[in-house]
């Protein structure tokens, strides 16, 4: 008994002692002992711990080998969306970034911005969640909304800690960072797969992300794989810190790596200096960056900023300039996209650039063809521009052949051989074939099927484009006329698999407004666009009378937005089309709006300040939604201020204008008085 006694305190005291050169080795980068040392630490708890196997505990710091493997990856649904950033590629449009945060929390002009800066890291975005200290969910970001549970694999990984240190950590924390491989350990994997046989990774991102998503942990186990911590996602209770800066230090203390390099800036010149110091140590550092984040380090001025689409107003990747290499263009082809827009492409002699093959590069239309004078024959200079996107950058003029002629703008369609117009005053040229035009109809019907759109299971690309080609189908409606019959004669189409399509046809037809004015394709219409819509018509019929002004009351509609939206609602085809789809059954819940001067809070402004019951964003959201308007400081205009715990200056102000002041019991008195 003393013996398994003193075993279990044996063990204990080796899990602290390597959990303590773990963080002073991952997370201080101040390792105490020598790998060797640290070695036997690991092989004697592996001893111990083989002979009392009850001992063993999901934390310990033997437990990242991996378990069996997987048959696939399970969704998992982010509490909070993982957004992604805007970029800016020059001084001059993070001064427009700065400007922009100034206009929508009208700033004075002496009061300075200060940004939490970062660098950006080249890897993968992940979402760690732990419960009550432990690690229990590790996810992909995916598409934002939705990622990849990888829990088995990030275990594995020595950099993130399998629990919290300390004590002081949220009952629910949910770390967002970005797993990656260094160079040291992306050099060892490559040699050790060509001394294989194998073929290597091309750069350290896709190693890492490649390693991460190995259905095998055992695997990932073997990849040299770190991480940092950058941000939160939920957190429960709120807040841990009133500045990001201060978060990212606490995740530190809980024994979470972060970047070294981070610091706090003021304004543009401080980001400028910060990246531009960075720049320069870029080559020598042990891992890939592509840039530098910043991000406003107030998080009571981030709430007021929030988001907009997919990335916060609040943060903003400042990039590198693109890698860049020179090739030569082979063709200049013309493509028609979905929306029936003519864009010419240049076809490369293939040439690696930042990472990756490139043999094509948008020319994006023809004023920047003939500005650019791109001609086929011409040697070129090719950026990934952002990383991201390849591009023609310029022609080298001194090589270009005498034999080189311009190219010209198409008359007629490449596809439908249907006039190609290009109106006044707009770079982009299109095809005049509408839903005609087969290229247009079947970008058309893929976009409507898709899973954010009308969500038709079982209606890949493929079989559109067979049933584009056997001319079943011209218009989404006629998705909804096909027959058992039609479909199962079909290639590779059995009778089981049209059932299953007919049925997954049929189910589609229950969806949502926002869904649905998203699947008709509208210019400029994306997902969150169209729920604006749908959130400010309430009706599609309110939509289709409304007017170029009035389209323009929704929030996040521009002038341009609103055009297209107007004209697509002008066409009859169009309008033709929404009506067959209505007849075929598509149908979407009824909602019922008050009339906002009946709202309890119509025409009232209210601040929030302090710590409340529920996340900020909610109360907001519910005090809106009772019509009252929600800005972030306290003027002799705000009708009441909404407090919580630990309310600090507003509140002060608050009092000094004689401004009413409710906390969570007083409001619902409130509300309750004015039902």
């Amino acid at each position: 008994m003393n013996k398994k006694r003193d075993a279990a305190q044996r063990i204990e005291a080796l899990r602290g002692e390597i959990n303590y050169h773990n963080r002073q080795y991952y997370v201080f980068d101040a390792p105490k002992i020598a790998d060797v040392a640290y070695d036997r630490l690991l092989r004697e708890l592996q001893q111990l711990e083989s002979e009392y196997p009850q001992l063993v505990t999901p934390d310990s710091p033997t437990q990242r080998v991996g378990d069996k493997p997987l048959e696939g990856f399970e969704e998992v649904v982010h509490r909070l969306p993982m957004l992604s950033l805007d970029n800016a590629f020059g001084e001059e449009e993070m001064g427009e970034f700065e400007r922009r945060i100034r206009d929508r929390l009208k700033l004075e002009d002496d009061r300075a911005i200060r940004y939490l800066a970062e660098p950006k890291l080249d890897g993968l975005a992940v979402s760690l969640r732990y419960e009550k200290g432990s690690l229990v969910q590790g996810a992909t970001r995916g598409d934002g909304s939705r990622g990849e549970d990888v829990t088995g694999n990030v275990r594995t990984i020595k950099a993130i800690p399998l629990s919290l240190q300390g004590d002081d950590w949220p009952e629910i924390l949910e770390v967002r960072g970005e797993i990656f491989m260094p160079h040291e350990g992306f050099e060892v994997l490559n040699r050790r797969a060509r001394e294989r046989g194998e073929k290597g990774f091309v750069n350290p991102r896709n190693a890492a992300a490649g390693s991460l998503r190995q259905l095998d942990p055992r695997l990932t186990a073997q990849r040299p794989l770190s991480f940092y911590a950058y941000g939160l996602g939920e957190v429960v209770p709120v807040p841990i810190a009133d500045r990001q800066s201060e978060s990212i230090r606490r995740l530190r203390e809980w024994g979470l790596p972060i970047s070294p390099l981070h610091e706090v800036v003021t304004g543009v010149a401080g980001c400028t200096d910060f990246f531009q110091r960075v720049e320069k140590q870029r080559d020598g550092l042990p891992y890939d960056i592509d840039g530098v984040v910043f991000k406003v380090d107030d998080l009571d001025l981030q709430q007021q900023l929030g988001f907009v689409s997919r990335a916060p107003r609040w943060a903003i990747a400042y990039k590198f300039p693109a890698q860049e290499e020179m090739t030569q263009v082979e063709a200049i082809e013309f493509q028609v996209g979905r929306t029936g827009a003519i864009t010419p492409v240049a076809r490369l002699t293939p040439v690696f650039v930042g990472g990756v093959t490139v043999s094509n590069a948008t020319l994006h239309n023809m004023d920047e063809v003939l500005r650019k004078d791109v001609r086929p024959g011409d040697t070129v200079i090719v950026r990934r521009a952002g990383d991201v996107i390849p591009e023609v950058v310029s022609v080298v003029m001194e090589q270009r052949r005498p034999d080189a002629r311009p190219v010209d703008l198409p008359t007629a369609c490449p596809v439908c051989d249907s006039d190609i117009i290009k109106p006044e005053g707009e770079a982009v040229a299109r095809c005049s074939g509408g839903l005609y035009c087969p290229a247009q109809r079947k970008e058309a019907l893929k976009h409507f099927a898709s899973r954010k759109a009308m969500d038709i299971e079982g209606l890949g690309d493929k079989l559109v484009d067979q049933l584009v080609q056997q001319e079943l189908v011209d218009t989404p409606a006629d998705l909804f006329r096909l027959t058992l019959e039609q479909l199962s004669a079909l290639e590779r189409m059995a009778e089981k698999s049209a059932k299953n399509l007919l049925q997954a046809l049929e189910k589609s037809k229950s969806t949502t407004l926002d869904r649905f004015l998203y699947a008709l394709g509208i210019r400029e219409v994306g997902e969150a666009t169209a729920q604006s819509l749908a959130n400010q018509f309430v009706t599609l019929e309110a939509l289709e009378q409304a007017d170029e002004e009035r389209l323009q009351e929704t929030p996040d509609v521009g002038p341009i937005v609103a055009a297209h939206t107007h004209s697509f609602f002008r066409q009859a085809h169009n309008r033709e089309v929404i009506e067959q789809l209505i007849e075929a059954g598509i149908h979407w819940p009824a909602v019922e709006i008050q009339p906002v001067e009946q709202l309890p809070l119509s025409g009232k402004t209210v601040v929030i300040t302090g710590t409340l019951s529920k996340p900020r964003d909610e109360v907001k959201q519910m005090l809106q939604s009772l019509g009252a308007k929600v800005t972030g400081s306290v003027s002799k205009k705000t009708d009441y201020l909404l407090a919580g715990e630990e309310a600090g200056s507003k509140l002060d102000k608050a009092e000094k204008l004689g401004v009413a002041i409710l906390d969570e019991a007083a409001l619902q008195d409130l509300l309750a008085q004015n039902q």
